[in-house]
């Protein structure tokens, strides 16, 4: 596993665990893939309720706080493939 990878799960688990119904995929272009759930964040890549798909850069600001998750979505950086409103508690967690 990459430690890309690796420091998702390890900021994402805390915040993941708990707060989540269902499945998120964080897909971090060209670097892997991240399932979150109600036990925290892993690695992997199976069917999830909602998919997020952007670059490590544009994750990394919307997990400091430095890009809005809206905005990233409106301007193209973030794609969301299946139910947006659990996009947008995806979007919640990553920020909070």
């Amino acid at each position: 596993m990459s430690p890309v990878i690796q420091s998702y799960i390890d900021t994402l688990t805390p915040k993941a665990r708990g707060a989540i119904r269902g499945t998120a995929k964080l897909v971090i272009s060209g670097e892997g893939t991240v399932m979150l759930d109600e036990t925290g964040a892993r690695a992997g890549d199976a069917v999830a309720d909602v998919t997020l798909i952007a670059s490590d850069e544009v994750f990394r600001k919307i997990l400091s706080g430095d890009q809005n998750p809206v905005m990233a979505f409106m301007s193209g950086k973030l794609k969301v493939e299946g139910n947006a409103q659990r996009a947008l508690k995806v979007s919640a967690i990553l920020t909070g």
